[in-house]
């Protein structure tokens, strides 16, 4: 039996961080919804800087559907709308959840939502990792020289930051 703690469910809403403090404050403020299951939902990392949420939202429609970006949260909810009561079916088995819903993401320093789409029942968020120029890393020069061997295990450096 292994004594080791997993925190993959804490990191189940959050999107590009690598600091602990954030999650388990959300954690603490979060505590009643934190892992409610409806809708499933997928977050994956598709490159580099580039991520994908993909929720799965079978039964709503666009105009059912909002998505907000505010700070470091995304916020995705929907609501059925009525519809009048001539359309009304009369169900057997009812199945399909269409219940409302509201789902907050965290989102990590210089995360920005680029586009959203709904195909297929599936609502895919892209979100992108903008780094500004000043907050990334730069060579130092000493004395007004850089040396040869400080830049090249620099660039060594970022190349296994990267592939890792």
């Amino acid at each position: 039996m292994s004594n080791i703690a997993t925190f993959t469910p804490l990191m189940r809403q959050s999107v590009g961080f690598d600091r602990f403090n954030d999650l388990f404050e959300s954690l603490l403020n979060d505590k009643n919804d934190r892992f409610e299951a409806y809708p499933p939902y997928n977050i994956e990392k598709s490159d580099e800087d580039g991520y994908r949420i993909t929720i799965a939202v079978a039964g709503f429609s666009e105009e059912e559907l909002n998505i907000v970006a505010q700070d470091d949260r995304l916020t995705v909810s929907a609501a059925k709308v009525d519809k009048p009561e001539s359309e009304e079916v009369r169900y057997l088995h009812r199945g399909i959840a269409t219940r409302s819903f509201e789902r907050v993401f965290r989102l990590a320093d210089h995360i920005r939502v680029v586009d959203a789409s709904l195909e297929n029942g599936l609502l895919t968020v892209s979100l992108v990792r903008e780094v500004p120029e000043e907050k990334k890393p730069r060579m130092i020069a000493i004395n007004g020289k850089t040396h040869a061997t400080t830049k090249s295990a620099l660039l060594e450096k970022q190349k296994k930051s990267k592939n890792s």
